[in-house]
C-alpha cells in the first residue's frame, strides 16, 4: 500500500491555519474516503474533515488542541490498492549514520547542526520561534515522538521563560538576518508578539474557564480587525412606524402560510441591500495597494450561540424579496444552533448586518468583519415622543441603525448618503407599497 499524507484544509476565505479539536480515528483504523477523520475550528467556522482516501490510518501528525497553518500535514493513511513508493529505511539509517568529514572544523558543531537540521519543524513553530528568538534545540516537544508542537512555544512565551540561543546559532542567525526580517513583515505575527498575556491570580470561588479554539479565533479575529482598521462610527435615528405596523397586520398570516416568522429584521436587511447597489462603494474591501468594490451583494448576518458567533452570508440579498430574506434567516440560524452550518455559507460575505436589537440594545459599535470595510447594527424598535410637522407630538417607533467604518475605505459623506438612502427607504414602507413577495 501506497502512504498518502493528508494535509490542514482551507476551509474558509481567507483561513490561514486551523486548530485540531478531536481526532475521530486512530492509528490502526479502517477508513473509507470521505469518511470524517478529525474535527477542526478555524476563525470562521468548524467542520469535520473527511478522508480523501480509503485505507488505513498510519500515524496522528497533530495533537488535539494543536493549530496548523493551511498546507501543514496532519496524518498519513495507507492507501488500499497502491503499491508503495517509500524510502526503505535502511536509507534513513544511511542518513543518519552521516557524519561530518575530518577537515570540516569543530566536529561538534557540524553533528549538532546535522542533527538539529533533520528534525522537522512545522512552518508555525519555526515563525514563532523566529519572531522570538527561541532556540528550538533547548525546548522539550509534547508532541507525537518529542515534536515540537505551537502549543509548546506559545507555553514558553506566555510565561517569559525562553530559552536564549548559544554563540553559534546566534552566529548562524545573524547571517539569516534577512530572511527574519522578511518573516517579521507579518503584520498580525508583530501583534502578537507585542500583546503579553495578562497576569491574573485566581482567588477562593473564582471559576477558570479555559478558552475554547473558537473563541481563540474569534479573539484573534477581533485583534486583527480592530489593529488593521482605523474605525470610525455614525449612527442614524429612524422612524419606522409604517413598517411595524405593515409586518404586525402580516405576520399572523405570513407563518400560517409560509412556516416561519416574518420578522422586522428581514425588512432592514432587504433596505440595506437595496441602498447597497445605490452606493457601490459601501460594498468594498481593503486590499492595501488598492481597494476592491464588490459586484456581489453578500450580507453577512451575526448569528450566537451560548459560547460563540457566527456570521453565515445571505447570497445575492438585492436579488430577494424580503420574503426570500426572511427564509434565508431563519435557516442559517437553525443550522448554526444545529452546529450544521458548512464552511461555504459562511463565505463570500461583502458587508455585516447585526440584530443587536434583539437584546433590548439602543446603541453599540460593532467591530468590523474583516476584511469588509463596514458593519450595521440594526438596534431594539422602541416607542418614543417624537416632535411631529406643525409642532404636534407624537409616539412613534423609532430604531438607531449604527454604522462602524473602515476610514481607509470609507469617509463621512459617502456613508451619511448611505445611512440617509436606508432610512427613506424604511420610512417609506408600507402596506401601500410594499410587496413581501
Amino acid at each position: 500500500m501506497a502512504v498518502e499524507k493528508m494535509t490542514m484544509p482551507q476551509l474558509g476565505e481567507s483561513v490561514t491555519e486551523g486548530t485540531i479539536e478531536k481526532w475521530l480515528v486512530s492509528p490502526g483504523d479502517h477508513v473509507n474516503k470521505y469518511d470524517p477523520i478529525a474535527e477542526v475550528n478555524t476563525d470562521k467556522v468548524n467542520a469535520e474533515v473527511p478522508s480523501s482516501f480509503t485505507g488505513i490510518m498510519k500515524e496522528l501528525l497533530a495533537q488535539e488542541g494543536e493549530t496548523l497553518e493551511v498546507g501543514e500535514e496532519i496524518c498519513t493513511i495507507d492507501v488500499e490498492g497502491e503499491e508503495g513508493s517509500e524510502k526503505p529505511a535502511g536509507d534513513e539509517e544511511e542518513t543518519a549514520k552521516e557524519t561530518p568529514s575530518p577537515d570540516s572544523g569543530n566536529s561538534k558543531t557540524a553533528q549538532s547542526k546535522e542533527s538539529s537540521s533533520s528534525v522537522r519543524y512545522s512552518p508555525a513553530v519555526l515563525r514563532l520561534s523566529q519572531e522570538h528568538s527561541i532556540d528550538l534545540t533547548q525546548v522539550t516537544g509534547s508532541g507525537k515522538e518529542g515534536r515540537i508542537t505551537r502549543k509548546d512555544l506559545q507555553k514558553l512565551i506566555d510565561s517569559g521563560d525562553i530559552p536564549q540561543p548559544n554563540e553559534a546559532q546566534d552566529r548562524e542567525k545573524k547571517e539569516n538576518k534577512p530572511a527574519q526580517k522578511a518573516a517579521k513583515s507579518d503584520e498580525a505575527a508583530a501583534a502578537r508578539k507585542k500583546t503579553s498575556q495578562p497576569e491574573i491570580a485566581s482567588s477562593a470561588g473564582d471559576i477558570e474557564i479555559p478558552v475554547t479554539g473558537v473563541r481563540k479565533a474569534i479573539a484573534a479575529n477581533m485583534l486583527k480587525s480592530k489593529h488593521e482598521a482605523p474605525h470610525a462610527w455614525t449612527m442614524m435615528e429612524v422612524d419606522v412606524t409604517n413598517l411595524v405596523a405593515y409586518r404586525d397586520s402580516l405576520k399572523a398570516e405570513f407563518k400560517s402560510k409560509e412556516g416561519f416568522n416574518l420578522t422586522y429584521f428581514a425588512f432592514f436587511v432587504k433596505a440595506i441591500a437595496q441602498a447597497l447597489k445605490e452606493s457601490p462603494q459601501m460594498n468594498s474591501m481593503w486590499a492595501g495597494d488598492k481597494i476592491i468594490q464588490k459586484k456581489d451583494i453578500n450580507i453577512s448576518i451575526a448569528v450566537a450561540t451560548d459560547d460563540a458567533l457566527f456570521v453565515p452570508v445571505i447570497k445575492h440579498a438585492d436579488e430577494k424579496t424580503i420574503k426570500g430574506i426572511g427564509r434565508e434567516i431563519n435557516e442559517l440560524a437553525q443550522k448554526v444552533r444545529a452546529g450544521r452550518l458548512k464552511s461555504e455559507e459562511m463565505q463570500g460575505g461583502t458587508f455585516t448586518v447585526n440584530n443587536t436589537g434583539s437584546f433590548g440594545s439602543v446603541q453599540s459599535m460593532g467591530i468590523i468583519n474583516h476584511p469588509q470595510a463596514a458593519i450595521l447594527q440594526v438596534e431594539s424598535i422602541v416607542k418614543r415622543p417624537v416632535v411631529m410637522d406643525h409642532g404636534m407630538i407624537g409616539v412613534r417607533d423609532m430604531v438607531n441603525l449604527c454604522l462602524s467604518l473602515d476610514h481607509r475605505v470609507l469617509d463621512g459623506l459617502v456613508c451619511g448618503r448611505f445611512l440617509q438612502r436606508v432610512k427613506e427607504i424604511l420610512e417609506t414602507i408600507s402596506k401601500d407599497n410594499t410587496s413581501v413577495y
